[in-house]
């Protein structure tokens, strides 16, 4: 399938179904690219359409943002939260054109996000829940100030979450993602969250666990 020409750029695969397909939208890492988190979809349920998309800031000499982060802030890194609004309206704007141009099934969307793509899932999620159902959050955390104006009085009845976090990640503390499932049950959102012997990134086992999970 060629792909067309919508807010962001991306790849895809398109689903074996003939009708309206579930939809998985990957959001990349800080760095990265479209191709990155890519690399999963010959692993994951051919019904699925799976739409990578490529962050919006371009960063020198390669890979792309979602927002600018200030690594020597005091205090810990500080998110450029005007340019992470943009990105997570950008993304919800992104979802319903793939709905209209690719024939998603609105009512069947994942969010699969690592590290920045994983703090904008949240947002996006928990800002617009009636167009996400399900959440695949791989080491990231919670960045409430991101989200929607109002966000608490959402109707989250609709949406299941799984996080899961590397106990030894070097780059977003294991300490911020824990902190993940007490904010999400406050809510009363249907979460999951699993910690694993790893750094910033995704062993088999994560892998296997959350691929298992999506299809439960």
């Amino acid at each position: 399938m060629i792909t067309k020409n919508l807010s962001l750029q991306h790849v895809l695969r398109p689903s074996q179904l003939e009708g309206k397909a579930p939809l998985i939208l990957m959001l990349h890492g800080y760095g990265s690219d479209e191709n990155d988190l890519f690399s999963f979809a010959s692993e994951l349920s051919k019904d699925y359409l799976i739409v990578s998309a490529k962050a919006p800031q371009q960063m020198l000499p390669y890979g792309n943002a979602w927002y600018d982060i200030n690594f020597d802030a005091q205090g810990g890194k500080f998110t450029n939260d005007e340019q992470a609004i943009a990105s997570r309206e950008l993304i919800s704007t992104f979802i319903d054109e793939i709905v209209t141009e690719y024939h998603a099934d609105a009512d069947n969307v994942t969010l699969l996000g690592f590290s920045q793509g994983a703090i904008l899932s949240y947002a996006v999620a928990l800002s617009y829940p009636a167009k996400v159902n399900k959440v695949v959050a791989l080491s990231g955390y919670i960045h409430s100030s991101i989200y929607k104006s109002g966000y608490e009085d959402n109707d989250f009845s609709n949406l299941k979450i799984y996080a899961s976090h590397g106990n030894v990640d070097q780059v977003i503390p294991v300490e911020w993602a824990r902190k993940n499932k007490a904010f999400l049950d406050e809510l009363g959102i249907d979460n999951q969250y699993s910690e694993f012997p790893v750094g910033h990134g995704v062993n088999p086992d994560n892998f296997r666990e959350f691929k298992e999970w999506l299809a439960s």
